[in-house]
């Protein structure tokens, strides 16, 4: 198995995971932060959704600016154009050549400055870790929230 199988057959395997958590939290709690020095619910969502919006641009392009925000209305919403976004990907991932995937370079800028260059198998791997970050943060989130925690590996406490 090949670096870029096996970050699609990962990528895949996460994506209900991640837009389960999403579609979990409560809309009416979304501005929830454990701490004041948190981001909410809300900006992690927002966060989540334009790295996915970013995933898509390095597969495609060799500069990519981070998408920072992505504007979140409800839970649910949110969880769908996850699931819509993440199709985008999935669908350029298997469009990528292995050359294109290990051998071409990636730039990735903040506000418009240059910030780190990586292979573009690094970059993906480098935000695809991100969002399983974020996506625990949130899982930390919802019983605070009122909400439950979904499945993601396996059962939860909450779905048993």
């Amino acid at each position: 198995m090949t670096n870029l199988q096996f970050f699609q057959s990962c990528w895949a395997n996460e994506l209900a995971a991640t837009q389960s958590l999403i579609a979990a939290l409560p809309t009416d709690q979304l501005d929830y932060r454990p701490h004041a020095v948190n981001r909410s619910a809300k900006e992690i969502v927002e966060h989540l959704l334009g790295h996915v919006v970013d995933l898509d641009v390095i597969l495609r392009t060799n500069r990519c600016d981070e998408t920072l925000v992505y504007p979140v209305l409800t839970s649910a919403d949110s969880a769908t154009a996850y699931g819509e976004l993440a199709a985008v990907v999935t669908a350029t991932l298997r469009e990528i050549t292995e050359t294109q995937w290990e051998k071409e370079h990636v730039e990735l800028l903040v506000g418009g400055k240059p910030l780190v260059t990586l292979s573009r198998m690094q970059m993906m791997w480098f935000f695809f870790f991100d969002i399983i970050h974020h996506r625990g943060q949130l899982s930390s989130y919802v019983r605070p929230m009122g909400g439950k925690n979904p499945a993601v590996y396996g059962y939860s406490a909450d779905t048993i």
